[in-house]
């Protein structure tokens, strides 16, 4: 079985300790995993669940002040496909899906004027998004953070950037040249 990016998640956070789901989301949130990748606190049960029916996790009930309290450990299966998974994920340049190309694909149909508005306006986006990354990077650099983590907001942090290159380069090609926004 392949197993899917939130399931990479879970078992990556796995591999050192044996966590309770509670746990398992804190450290998400702690170390900003919901920036990088795609995990909602209601879908880490249900992910959990699924890795233990393929038998990548195993739980066990504990009692913890009174309450009983369900941990949850990698097997060895587990580590194995994880392996497997982060190797494939770092061998390959995937294609980033994104919404914004399909807005240009029919950029055609907004007046030029609004188009442009459009594009502005997702230049603001992109910059409060540069911005929070700036701010998680030089967090991070100042609490030593090793390179890996660093890593994890500078990567996208040039991507942002050099996208907002692009669309700056875009407007200016829209601004000189009316033709650009007729359909085929």
């Amino acid at each position: 079985m392949t197993i899917t990016d939130r399931e990479t998640a879970i078992l990556g956070l796995l591999f050192d300790d044996a966590l309770y789901g509670y746990e398992i989301e804190k450290i998400i949130e702690e170390r900003n995993m919901r920036d990088w990748t795609e995990i909602g606190f209601s879908s880490i049960y249900y992910v959990l669940k699924r890795l233990e029916d393929e038998d990548y996790v195993r739980s066990k009930g504990k009692l913890v002040r009174g309450r009983n309290r369900i941990i949850y450990s990698i097997t060895r299966t587990g580590r194995k496909v994880l392996k497997e998974k982060i190797a494939a994920l770092l061998s390959q340049n995937y294609k980033q899906k994104s919404p914004f190309e399909l807005g240009i694909a029919y950029i055609h149909l907004l007046d030029p004027k609004e188009a442009i508005e459009c594009l502005e306006k997702y230049l603001f986006s992109s910059q409060k998004r540069l911005d929070k990354l700036q701010e998680l990077l030089k967090n991070s650099k100042a609490e030593l953070e090793n390179y890996r983590k660093i890593a994890l907001f500078e990567r996208p942090l040039e991507i942002v950037d050099a996208e907002m290159n692009w669309i700056k380069h875009f407007i200016d090609e829209l601004q000189s040249n009316r033709d650009f926004l007729k359909g085929e």
